[in-house]
Order: structure tokens, then sequence, then C-alpha cells
């Protein structure tokens, strides 16, 4: 059997619902037909992906590392359809493709994208590679792409983009269990992690070198998971594991969100566009503004950016 895009969807549902019974209601399958189809993915694979309990189902770490690939192969195929119908419906129209990495900015920055461009068709376009969408943008397929440069780990930027900096360094957190006993400390020293198992998503470029470099520097080799952080986020809940974040992450109830003593990771927050194209000087102008905002609701983060005395509260 190969394998399709329905069953890495399948493979999907199961993970975020932690259950075979909700997974098949959310595909709109019988249980029976979903654990067949389940069956038939691991016997092609060759391994157990998901190991059964009463209380669910819960992704081995070989499954983790294939939901990590799959995630974003059914985020693409989810964007090409949707891009597609909308070009087919309005053939003729303004349009404006954004690409993004993940980031809280990215709701407001499309409600005020829309907002100053009425009658424009705006279409999102989320890769968790910035690579990719710098070489998406340079083949034309995208109009404008928001990234995350990791500190030590320069992006590959195809020749003729045109460059905005948004932040030129955004410190990255650390999530953690809430009864971690760090989690009781405003800001968490990285000694103080030095037994967690850590995790990072292979897939978001230079992140893993970058976490590598600074544990390397405090001298200290954790355990390390590899997985998306969709599927990370319960492990961090559960204190399995914890996992660097971006600032403007949260609030939840359930997970607590802390920076790191000395801010020894970091990001530069960059915008591209392809060279004389419109849609760049409004584009970054929204972003800063949905930027600031989520940056402001994140409380850890804004009492950081009080204390540092940033420019993006000066400006609020």
């Amino acid at each position: 059997m190969e394998l399709e895009v329905r069953h890495l969807r399948a493979l999907c549902a199961i993970a975020d619902s932690g259950s075979l019974h909700k997974a098949a209601r959310q595909l709109g399958v019988s249980q029976p037909s979903l654990t067949t189809q389940l069956r038939r993915i691991e016997n092609a694979l060759g391994a157990e992906l998901f190991t059964r309990a009463r209380g669910g189902c819960r992704p081995t770490p070989l499954g983790l590392t294939v939901l990590s690939r799959a995630r974003p192969l059914v985020a693409q195929m989810a964007v090409l359809v949707s891009e597609t119908r909308a070009a087919a419906a309005c053939p003729d129209g303004a349009r404006l493709r954004v690409g993004s990495t993940a980031s809280r900015a990215l709701a407001g920055w499309l409600r005020r994208l829309r907002q100053r461009l009425p009658g424009t068709d705006i279409t999102l376009h989320m890769d968790v590679s910035a690579n990719a969408l710098l070489r998406a943008l340079a083949a034309g397929q995208l109009d404008v792409a928001f990234v995350h440069e990791v500190e030590g780990s320069p992006l590959r930027v195809p020749e003729g983009l045109e460059r905005y900096v948004l932040v030129e360094r955004e410190p990255q957190f650390v999530s953690l269990a809430l009864d971690h006993p760090a989690a009781g400390s405003a800001v968490v020293d990285l000694a103080d992690l030095a037994d967690d198992r850590w995790m990072v998503d292979p897939t978001v470029d230079g992140e893993w070198d970058g976490l590598r470099r600074v544990l390397d520097e405090a001298g200290i080799d954790p355990p390390i998971l590899h997985a998306d952080y969709h599927t990370a986020s319960s492990l961090i809940v559960a204190g399995e594991a914890v996992a660097p974040c971006q600032p403007t992450s949260g609030p939840r109830d359930d997970m607590a969100i802390r920076p790191l003593l000395g801010d020894p990771l970091g990001v530069r927050l960059l915008l591209y566009s392809r060279p004389g194209a419109e849609a760049g000087p409004p584009a970054y102008a929204e972003l800063t503004a949905a930027y600031r905002d989520a940056a402001l609701r994140a409380r850890p983060y804004r009492q950081w950016l009080m204390c540092h005395g940033s420019p993006l509260i000066q400006a609020a």
C-alpha cells in the first residue's frame, strides 16, 4: 500500500483527538474502518505508530517523527485546494499570497491586511520551514513571506528578494509544565532544566542547531525528543518534556511560559518580498502593528519588554 494524503490526515486526526473513536467521528468514517486503515498504514511502514490503551491512543516515538513530517504535507494540501478554488472564483481580481511560519501575530496581520486592502483576495500559506517559504517567494508562488531566522543559523535567501526587519532579536522563552519546579520562578536558568527532556521540531530550519549550541555552551547534554509542537504540547503539560517557544505564546491555563536567564536563545523576525512588489511596504506596516499587539497580550513577554525598554512598548 502506498501512503496517500488521506492516510496522513487520519494519523493527524488520531494524534490530535487522542482517540480512534473521536478521530473517526471527525473524519466521517466508522471506528472499525479507521482502525483497519491505521493497521494498514502501520503495516506499510513496518512499525507501530500509536500505543493503544484504555485512556486512548498515544503516538510512539516513531509515530511522533512521522507526524512531524505529515502535518506540513496535510497543511500544504489544504492550502493548495483553497488557493486553487479562490483563484478559480475570481481569476481577474487583486490577490495577495502571504507565506508565514507560525506566529501569534498572524490573525491580527491578516485582519489588518483585509481592512487595508478591501477587495483583495488574501490567501495564507503556512510552513514550518522558512527556507521553503523563501524558495516559494522567489519562484513567484508567494507575494510576501514572514519568517523567523534562528540566531547562528542564517537562512538561505535567494538572490533579489527585498528584506524588511521586523524585530532584530526576539528572545525565545521556554514552555514547561505548571508543576515543574522551575515554573515557580519568573526567569528560568538553563541549569534548572539540565535533567529534563528537551523537545524540538526537526523540520524548523535552524532550531535544533540553535538549541544544541546554547545547551553545549551551558555544559548541558539532556535527552532530545524530535516532534512537531502540536504533538509536543501534551507531553509538556504532562511534565514529560520542556521546549523552546516564542515569547508571544500563550496565555495557557495548563502550561507555564517563562523567559530564560540571559536570553541565550534568539531569532530575527523578517518579512521578504520580491523586488519592486507593491505588497511589501503595506504588508510590513500591518505586520509591525499586529506583532506589537500580540507581544503586548502575552504577559511574560510584555514584562520582558518593559524591563528591557523595548521600542515595541514605547510605540504602544
